[in-house]
């Protein structure tokens, strides 16, 4: 039951309400989001499966609002961080400090204890400041001067970058690529969309206005039951036989590994909740797997000619597995 932009339900313990709940969040975002439900459906999909979210698009494409409107929506504790050159990784991470008063140590918690971390322009920080993310992404904690400390719970981090500038920037490496569940582009929006986006943004500021609809247990209630959608034994192969595929294929130097296979089971499972499902289909895999796998492969230079030449790759890929037709 949705009442007034604050849901009535407190526990998430069915597919039912983790649909019911997915919903509510994706409607509400749709409030300062406009004409783009099936990125908005893939960060859904990817936040109550545990998987990080990079946002590739041009400048003012709308990825930091989504970002900022997804955090309003969970009612978490949520940072953004201005990724620069000079940034360190003690400034995503916290710092211990000698407190003068108590003649002691104290430990100052960086922005990463959070529930969303939103890291802007991620490419613009060095690799040694993408690296202090590493840890935090991939375990849900951050070891400082030899102590670790554990992360809040829910923990999302959705990074953004642009994929035009050249200048000042360095490349996300693959082992930090591989660690972003899903690869999202914003898209400019249609002659319509564009038509709304003007009418809804010219006249008040949708996104400070803009409610919670969930409450950050929510979100953890919800990984848990996500983890235990059903997936058989012919899927969980189908998936395996993708990822193969990538790593046969002779236009592609690195293929996907173990943790992309089973970051596209997980998204799967996750576009299943949504759709209130308890059992995960061929189409799920299908859906989440350009999402989850594009920014994985990596193309011989000869095949990069082309503009979306690993995403028409991996489409081929995709279409070239059988898909399993048994009762599943």
């Amino acid at each position: 039951m949705i009442m007034e932009g604050i849901r009535a339900i407190m526990v998430i313990n069915s597919v039912s309400d983790v649909r019911e709940m997915a919903a509510c969040i994706g409607d509400n975002i749709k409030k300062v989001i406009i004409g783009r439900d099936d990125t908005i459906e893939m960060v859904l999909a990817a936040m109550i499966s545990g998987g990080h979210i990079l946002l590739e698009d041009v400048p003012g494409s709308g990825k930091t609002m989504l970002a900022k409107a997804l955090a309003k929506s969970i009612d978490g504790e949520f940072k953004r961080i201005q990724m620069t050159p000079d940034l360190l990784p003690a400034d995503i991470t916290g710092i211990n400090f000698f407190n003068m008063k108590t003649s002691e140590f104290q430990f100052v918690r960086g922005p990463v204890f959070s529930n969303i971390l939103i890291a802007d322009e991620i490419n613009r920080a060095t690799p040694k400041t993408q690296a202090g993310l590493l840890e935090a992404m991939e375990e849900r904690q951050v070891t400082v001067d030899g102590v670790t400390y554990q992360l809040k719970s829910p923990f999302l981090v959705i990074a953004t970058e642009n994929p035009i500038d050249t200048q000042g920037v360095f490349p996300l490496p693959e082992a930090q690529i591989d660690r972003f569940a899903v690869k999202l582009s914003m898209k400019y929006p249609d002659h319509q969309a564009m038509i709304d986006i003007m009418k809804t943004h010219m006249t008040k500021d949708v996104l400070m206005e803009l409610e919670p609809v969930a409450v950050k247990s929510d979100i953890s209630d919800a990984m848990e039951i996500v983890k235990n959608i059903r997936i058989a034994d012919e899927l969980v192969e189908y998936v395996v036989n993708i990822v193969e595929k990538t790593r046969e294929d002779s236009r592609i130097i690195l293929g996907i590994s173990q943790r992309g296979a089973l970051a596209l089971i997980s998204a799967a499972r996750g576009l299943a909740a949504i759709a209130g499902r308890e059992y995960v289909l061929p189409d799920d895999i299908k859906r989440a797997a350009p999402y989850v796998c594009v920014h994985r492969i990596i193309l011989k230079n000869s095949e990069r000619i082309k503009e979306n030449a690993e995403l028409e790759v991996m489409e081929q890929i995709i279409d070239s597995v059988p898909v399993p037709t048994e009762e599943l």
